[in-house]
Formats: C-alpha cells, structure tokens, sequence
C-alpha cells in the first residue's frame, strides 16, 4: 500500500510543506532558507545540476546512486516550484490528465506542437 492510497499524505506534498515553511526563515540555520535567500538563478541552477546528477549516476553507477541524485533533483525541484508559486497538486492533476494518453498524443496537443 502506498502512502496516498492509505490516506496520508504524499511524501512529496509532505516535503513541499516542509519547503514553504523555511521561506524567509534564518538562512544560516536552513539550507532551503539559504536557497531561497540567494534567489531563483541559484534555486534553477541547482536543480539542473541534481538533473545532470542523475543521468550520470543512471550512465556511470548504480540503481543506489540514482536513486539518491533522484531525491535531491526531487528536493531542488520542490524547492523551486515554492519559489515560482507552483502547488504540487497542479502537478499532480497535470500528470493525472495524461495518464492513459501515449506520449506522443500529448506532445502533438501541445501548443508549440508544430514547432
């Protein structure tokens, strides 16, 4: 059983929790603080070196590496959607409108589609 279908929350809206609360909180004793102090260039930055970090980890080493860089690209990208304003359950809802649709269905109903 996972933790949605057992009713609690999702470790991921757990986590955006955690992450909203260390906005504007003393960034000498938080790193998300610290994050989010040094603005959204540092916050992105970040986030796409998690991203590289697993695909090297994914090319280079194992399953456990991958799985590590993965929660700290998850983390980064928590992290960033506080700062931009996004909930995650937008995303959640985005990811459940696509489920039972093949990826290249979505990418053609896509705006820029024709690009």
């Amino acid at each position: 059983m996972t933790e949605r279908s057992s009713g609690l929350p999702h470790v991921l809206d757990r986590l955006h929790s955690v992450v909203l609360s260390r906005k504007g909180a003393d960034d000498s004793t938080s790193y998300t603080a610290r994050l989010f102090s040094k603005g959204r260039v540092k916050i992105t930055n970040k986030m796409g070196e998690e991203a590289f970090e697993v695909a090297s980890a994914a090319l280079a080493q194992g399953p456990d590496e991958v799985v590590s860089e993965s929660a700290d690209l998850l983390y980064h990208l928590t992290v960033l959607w506080a700062d931009v304003g996004v909930d995650p359950q937008r995303v959640w809802a985005e990811l459940e409108a696509r489920f039972g649709m093949s990826g290249l269905e979505e990418k053609a109903s896509r705006p820029d589609a024709g690009r």
